[in-house]
């Protein structure tokens, strides 16, 4: 029989009411309200990053492949859309074609300036999807051009249009072209940049206008397996690229979004650190007061016989006992909380300035696995510092002390 796991258990039935009952009673709230705070935080991070990355993928790839061109505009130089870079690349999931053109909508109310991206029938417009509001995606055919669009809730209702209705798209070029085209679906992103200036269309259409064979596009896209793997994706894909191309990752086009979401987790991480910091120094207290109240028994377990080592695993088990139900409760808390939010959508945000109309929640079981394991092993050892008083105390002292 392990003594000291023994004498642990038994010192931890302690009558309710007392003050060490009370004491014992904060550490495992301050433990659980710790560990139930990461979570959430977390969780709500990672939710944050995964659903606006995913509104700007759903616009862009994660790189992106034109002609080397000082130009600025929108349209840019055309390109091949055979230019050598292919899935067999490490890293590479999928290559995609697409193009660009400015154009002007009129409708019998308004009119006003957008850009329209062509993207063809094998474009990943998945990520898209989930941004609808209303209607659908693209239908296409093989015979001609389709005639529908995607228009963000943003233009539409500075239009007035709706689903179904149709508006005049003038084509900026030499000389103009109109065309008629049909709104087929209303996304809504959230993110500015976008949703006030591009409408999705079939690329055949730009072809069409700018009188290129189906062989050409105004850039490619490529999409990677592993976002994380950006920058050494890039590097192959350089490599593979002729010189009058350029290449650029989604990272620099839209630096200040993902420079923002790089600061966010430096706060988050800074806040959590400080979490920590209050759960452990909050244990340490515990266990102190711990072996305060228990001199006189540490005397005579000494007395007759027991080791510092004996006595200190007493300790050490009163402290992991009491950190494994603080991490239990956090546990039901923090995971408790991230599926009521993740199913019933509780707590709204304004999307004007959040990019979204409800706090998003990430289920990621391998950082809620570091946290429970980080908070463990920080607590464990936290443990051992008022732990190693009990070295000091001298047997005589400890039975007379009062």
């Amino acid at each position: 029989m392990n003594i000291s796991k023994y004498i642990s258990d038994k010192i931890s039935e302690v009558q309710s009411g007392t003050f060490t009952s009370s004491v014992t009673k904060i550490a495992i709230i301050s433990i659980a309200a710790g560990i139930a705070i990461m979570i959430v935080s977390f969780a709500i991070l990672e939710g944050f990053r995964n659903e606006i990355r995913e509104k700007i993928f759903s616009f862009s790839a994660h790189l992106q492949v034109t002609k080397y061109d000082t130009n600025n505009s929108y349209e840019g130089a055309p390109i091949s859309s055979n230019i050598g870079i292919t899935d067999s690349i490490a890293g590479v999931k999928k290559i995609q074609p697409f193009a660009r053109k400015t154009a002007i909508i009129k409708t019998d109310e308004e009119v006003l300036g957008v850009v329209l991206k062509g993207v063809g029938e094998d474009y990943d417009l998945s990520t898209m999807e989930q941004n609808l509001e209303t209607g659908g995606l693209i239908s296409y055919n093989d015979t001609a051009s389709s005639k529908e669009v995607l228009l963000s809730q943003t233009i539409a209702d500075k239009l007035k249009l709706k689903v179904g209705d149709e508006a005049i798209f003038y084509f900026i070029q030499n000389p103009p072209r109109a065309r008629k085209l049909q709104v087929k679906g209303i996304f809504k992103t959230g993110l500015e940049e976008f949703d006030e200036v591009f409408v999705i269309g079939d690329i055949q259409l730009i072809r069409e206008l700018n009188n290129w064979p189906d062989s050409v596009a105004g850039g490619i896209e490529v999409v990677l397996k592993d976002f994380n793997q950006i920058d050494r994706v890039a590097e192959n894909v350089f490599d593979e690229m002729n010189y009058d191309l350029q290449l650029e990752k989604i990272t620099d086009r839209h630096a200040q979004l993902f420079d923002w979401l790089k600061l966010l987790r430096k706060n988050v991480i800074i806040f959590l650190v400080l979490i920590i910091f209050v759960a452990t120094f909050n244990m340490i207290s515990t266990v102190f007061i711990m072996i305060i109240e228990r001199i006189n028994m540490i005397g005579v377990l000494k007395a007759v016989g027991a080791t510092d080592a004996q006595i200190r695993k007493v300790f050490y088990f009163r402290g992991l006992n009491l950190t494994l139900k603080g991490m239990f409760w956090g546990n039901i808390l923090g995971l408790g909380f991230c599926a009521i939010q993740y199913y019933f959508k509780i707590i709204p945000l304004d999307p004007e300035n959040y990019y979204m109309d409800t706090v998003p929640i990430s289920w990621n079981f391998g950082i809620i696995l570091i946290l429970n394991l980080i908070t463990l092993i920080l607590t464990m050892l936290a443990i051992l510092v008022p732990a190693a008083m009990v070295a000091r105390i001298k047997p005589v002292k400890a039975i007379k002390f009062d």
